[in-house]
């Protein structure tokens, strides 16, 4: 059939005259039109139905497949510097015993409390309590908290802070709570009373080894 011929049968052609029973019937035109539209509409039932998850399956795949590639150069890189990080873990660790050793094997608690009450004193403070807490062990040291309340402004309560923490025997500060004296209105010049736990270490001989 020529192409004229073919474009002769469309132009004369009545769908009403069409039996949809007896396919075989139809102008050969017809027929071809008919196959591309169903194959064109089998083409898109199948690509939303079956290739778009196909699709979206693997863009996480290439996803999954980058963060794979960058996994293996990390521990690539990481398994060929394996013996440098075992030097610089046994020298870490050297420094950190050797820092430990330092520290003095008795608290020394008597002369640390005179320092601590000899620095309150020298900025003006006024000491309600300071008491030892029980010793906390841990794998290396052992912690003695001592709690301190002290009255004073806040001027002084600073200077006694940066005192305490200027003293030569390690000691840290904790759980700071500032409130004023009841019954008394908050002012440049008014005291305050500070409740504050400092803390002093000593080598755990046992832990160490």
């Amino acid at each position: 059939m020529s192409l004229q011929t073919a474009l002769d049968d469309l132009k004369n052609l009545d769908l009403n005259n069409l039996d949809f029973e007896n396919v075989g019937s139809w102008p050969v035109v017809v027929k071809v039109i008919s196959a591309v539209l169903l194959l064109t509409l089998v083409l898109v039932l199948g690509y939303n139905f079956y290739l778009k998850d196909i699709e979206s399956q693997l863009e996480q795949v290439k996803q999954q497949e980058v963060q794979l590639k960058q996994d293996f150069e990390q521990k690539a890189f990481q398994a060929a510097n394996l013996d440098a990080y075992k030097e610089q873990m046994v020298e870490m660790e050297e420094s950190f015993g050797a820092l430990l050793r330092q520290l003095p094997s008795d608290t020394e608690v008597p002369g640390l409390l005179e320092d601590i009450t000899r620095t309150g004193l020298g900025a003006g403070l006024e000491f309600d309590e300071i008491k030892l807490q029980p010793e906390v062990t841990q794998q290396f040291y052992i912690e003695l908290p001592i709690l301190i309340s002290v009255v004073g402004s806040y001027h002084d309560l600073a200077t006694f802070i940066s005192g305490v923490a200027a003293l030569p025997r390690i000691v840290t500060l904790h759980d700071f709570d500032v409130s004023p004296l009841s019954g008394q209105a908050v002012g440049a010049g008014s005291s305050l009373r500070m409740s504050i736990t400092a803390k002093t270490y000593r080598y755990n001989d046992k832990g160490g080894k």
